[in-house]
């Protein structure tokens, strides 16, 4: 009978420990996000503003898309939610300069998934202007309609204001996610803390984890 016990309360230790380990830590500022030194201005209101920095080319990008854009529609109306597609040298901007001309045109949500597709699955590294221009033209987009405003100043000049905004926000990697103007995490940040993942499905995880921590943070200090 002592020998049960002893193995009982054994169990019970171990398994309050492995609980312990088991239940999340609070994400520490510098360590699984960051708080910017200088905040950047977002939409008045109480909606929070989460922006994905990201680019097409990007495999991690790629990667994580289909569970940033679940949890994207799970925040419904409660978030703004915006991408930038950032600037790396110039075989990356016919891709950047392909993004804000969809977003310039209204097309981005139809036609998002389908040039990750395209560059990582099909191989094609949408990586000059002709290129961009007949994936265009084969998703069904008016050719001359899409090289005009390709080649806009409207879009020259969103290229430009994304550069600046990396900048601002200190995005040196990506994706990264920009949080209320003033948090940023990543896959790769949500993970600092404990160095646990091992697939990149639970980098994801780590960095969905994070991204509800700071969202619900913005709200509470916004009421």
């Amino acid at each position: 009978m002592r020998f049960l016990k002893k193995v009982l309360l054994a169990v019970t230790l171990c398994g309050v420990t492995l609980a312990a380990m088991a239940s999340p830590q609070e994400p520490k500022n510098g360590v699984e996000y960051q708080t910017l030194a200088t905040p950047q201005p977002t939409p008045a209101g109480k909606k929070i503003e989460v922006i994905e920095f990201f680019a097409y080319y990007c495999p991690h990008c790629n990667a994580f898309e289909g569970e940033l854009s679940a949890w994207v529609k799970k925040q419904g109306d409660s978030i703004v939610f915006k991408r930038v597609h950032v600037h790396r040298d110039e075989s990356v901007l016919p891709q950047q300069r392909l993004f804000f001309t969809l977003e310039a045109l209204g097309l981005v949500e139809q036609y998002h998934a389908k040039i990750f597709h395209a560059m990582h699955v099909e191989r094609n590294r949408l990586n000059s202007d002709e290129a961009v221009f007949d994936f265009a033209e084969k998703a069904g987009i008016d050719r001359k309609k899409f090289i005009d405003t390709y080649n806009s100043f409207g879009v020259a000049g969103r290229v430009r204001h994304a550069n600046a905004m990396m900048e601002a926000y200190k995005v040196d990697s990506w994706p990264m996610v920009a949080i209320d103007g003033r948090f940023i995490t990543s896959p790769a940040m949500a993970d600092e803390g404990v160095k646990a993942a091992r697939t990149e499905a639970q980098l994801h995880a780590e960095a969905i984890a994070v991204m509800d921590f700071l969202v619900a943070k913005a709200k509470a200090e916004k009421k």
